[in-house]
């Protein structure tokens, strides 16, 4: 359990942020319904609460990109009409979306001034303010003349962080700035959040990682189907308290498969898999029924070793075979016909056709089993999507609508829900399967993940959260810098994890776990 560091400011009796019996309707749907809370100068306050629970509307409404209904809210005891995000820039208040707002073409000292009205164009060059700015987000090998094109998700997101608190605002409004983030990267977050609230500064601090919200936040507000319905210290939850304050009703852990409750008969087996500069010779081997994951930070091989097997790395090398026949490495229509199935961790570029509906994106690998004759067969596609609907949790009235209209953990669901149900697979690989979903949706998914082991397939995930592993894996493979580390069966110390994850284990124990890592044989 880590020790929960919180700011160390003197606390005001009079809140900075006051938000009173704020309401907000689209048409007829009530999407927040008289939400008041308040934040504390050197405050960090959490917002949680599950899929469509209403916190998004708030911080909408308190960044200015929506007008609330009903209610009032106030900053330094002043009422505010926050109607645009100018508005809500001009009196003290930044965003930091869950949606990248950084413009790849720019260089990175553009982008941390992009949107602050207070820095002309002609001004907005390479600074030692912006300098320091990256340097506390733990972007020290980044250039400020350097194209943001060129960096990963990872850190962009971090630039979008050093852009919001470089604005010295009085309140900071983080949107889920850590669901790109691995563990370590989130640390610097955290760190320069603590920092800007002992500085006076009130944050409000929104995330579906309900361990870094009671790690790092001092109170939680909770809300659930628009509403409020709890705001308490940290130091009063705990993980299953809270998400059963989100959810109205206690959470459930689904129960791991060990090797002696399955059939022995391998269903994947990977051998010598190396991508040059990224992955050395990982081996591993799966039996239907369980759920296996490979852990690491970011750059450490992990989503590597997933494309690869998926026949999306072409410079792959491996011996790869599915019930005992052999893949061709690096071809991507080979691993379909051998039965394996993949989703990425970017669904909206590399999965879902989001101006589609719902139907199509669940259907659209799927065409031989709707059509005759190379014809859609109504009776076929309504069959099919109907057994889909119900197998994924969705909402039956929503088929019809674009995907891109649904929330995270719904169009998650799709996208993995366009991979169960078939006959033709029998491997499962998912790359961070629940990356920004909230507690509602990381539930059903990993439900869903568990039914098609028992189903029968073998099922691997990537991921760098270490709450997602201990929930959802039977066994766990730890890799840092390319190379395996340990195999884990069982309940592995979190502790253990994170340090293979961060650290590695030296040369000759990563060189050891490698051929330990060889699965069930």
């Amino acid at each position: 359990m880590q020790q929960r560091l919180t700011s160390s400011s003197p606390r005001t009796s009079e809140p900075l942020v006051r938000v009173d019996g704020l309401a907000k309707s689209y048409g007829s749907t009530r999407a927040v319904r008289a939400a008041s809370f308040s934040i504390a100068a050197g405050e960090i306050h959490a917002l949680c609460g599950h899929n469509g629970a209403g916190k998004s509307t708030v911080v909408k409404m308190l960044s200015g990109q929506e007008t609330p209904d009903e209610g009032a809210i106030h900053l330094g005891g002043e009422a505010l009409d926050l109607r645009t995000r100018q508005v809500a820039q001009r009196h003290g208040v930044a965003l930091v979306d869950q949606e990248l707002s950084v413009v790849p073409s720019l260089t990175v000292a553009e982008n941390l001034v992009l949107g602050d009205g207070r820095t002309p164009w002609v001004n907005r060059r390479a600074s030692p303010r912006s300098r320091a700015l990256l340097d506390s987000v733990g972007l020290e090998h980044v250039g400020l003349d350097q194209p943001l094109g060129s960096l990963g998700i990872g850190e962009r997101q971090l630039i979008e962080v050093a852009r919001a608190l470089g604005q010295d605002a009085r309140l900071v409004i983080l949107d889920e700035p850590t669901a790109t983030l691995s563990d370590v990267e989130s640390e610097y977050v955290y760190a320069s959040v603590r920092k800007v609230a002992a500085a006076g500064c009130a944050v409000l601090f929104v995330s579906h990682r309900l361990g870094e919200v009671l790690t790092l936040c001092d109170r939680v507000t909770v809300m659930r189907d628009g509403q409020v319905v709890a705001t308490s210290t940290s130091g009063e939850l705990t993980i299953d308290s809270l998400i059963e304050q989100m959810l109205g009703e206690a959470p459930h852990h689904p129960q791991k498969v060990t090797a002696a409750e399955v059939d022995r008969d391998v269903v994947l087996s990977v051998e010598g898999l190396t991508v040059p500069g990224r992955v050395q010779d990982f081996a591993l081997s799966l039996q239907a029924g369980r759920v296996y994951a490979v852990a690491g930070q970011l750059g450490s091989g992990a989503s590597d070793v997933l494309r690869a097997i998926a026949g999306l790395v072409p410079e792959a090398t491996a011996s790869v075979t599915v019930d005992g026949a052999r893949v061709a490495v690096g071809r991507p229509i080979a691993a379909v016909r051998a039965g394996i199935a993949f989703v990425s961790n970017d669904r909206k570029s590399e999965g879902l056709f989001l101006d589609k509906p719902v139907s199509w994106n669940l259907l659209a690998t799927r065409l031989p089993d709707v059509t005759r004759l190379g014809v859609v067969s109504r009776r076929r596609w309504t069959a099919r999507l109907s057994a889909l609907v119900e197998l994924c949790g969705l909402d039956r009235g929503r088929v019809g609508q674009s995907v891109g209209a649904l929330s995270g953990g719904n169009q998650q669901k799709v996208f993995v829900g366009r991979c169960l149900g078939r006959d033709d697979v029998r491997v499962l690989l998912l790359d961070e399967p629940t990356r920004g979903v909230d507690v509602g949706g990381r539930a059903a998914i990993h439900t869903l993940l568990r039914d098609a082991a028992g189903a029968g397939l073998a099922v691997l995930f990537s991921s760098t959260e270490l709450e997602e592993l201990l929930d959802l894996a039977d066994v766990v493979v730890t890799m840092h810098k390319g190379v395996v580390v340990q195999r884990h069966e069982g309940e592995p110390a979190s502790a253990v994890l994170l340090r293979e994850m961060t650290h590695g284990a030296g040369d000759s124990a990563a060189h050891g776990a490698v051929v330990a890592a060889g699965g069930d044989r």
